[in-house]
Parts: C-alpha cells; structure tokens; sequence
C-alpha cells in the first residue's frame, strides 16, 4: 500500500489527529494545486484541480496544524463527488 492509498484511507477515517501537511501531500497526489490568493488572502487556501476543473477551499488551521473534523467530511464530499475517493 501506497503514501496516497494510505492518506486515502487515513482521510476517510476521519481522524482527530490529520495534520493540513497531510492534507496538501494527499491533495497533489490527487492532482491538486495549491493556490494562495497572495499576501492578502489570510489563512485561506485553495487547491485547483485543472483536469476535474474542481476548487477545495477552506481556511488553514491555526494556531496548531491540526485540520478540523468538518473540514476533513466536507473534503471527503468534495472527492467523492470527483471519484477521487
């Protein structure tokens, strides 16, 4: 089993522990690009998928590095709706 087969399936666990680093190795794995909107977009980030013509955006964790439980569902969603997951 593979890095992306298992961030998958750690995701789909939805741990209380997943870390955004995880999270942004998963995403490219994936296919996606992130995409900060400069100096002025704050904690917000944004992950395109150029083939999917698809956008996940949410804010980054802070102060910790911990992603929040409704983050992790609605990313879940998002993927599943791209047969990503």
């Amino acid at each position: 089993m593979g890095t992306k087969e298992k961030l998958k399936a750690r995701l789909k666990s939805v741990p209380k522990d997943f870390t955004f680093s995880e999270l942004v190795t998963l995403l490219k794995l994936l296919g996606y690009t992130l995409n900060n909107a400069g100096r002025t977009s704050g904690s917000t980030v944004r992950f395109t998928n150029e083939s999917k013509s698809s956008d996940i955006t949410f804010h980054k964790p802070h102060p910790g590095n911990i992603v929040k439980e409704y983050i992790i569902r609605q990313i879940i969603d998002k993927l599943k709706k791209e047969e990503l997951l």
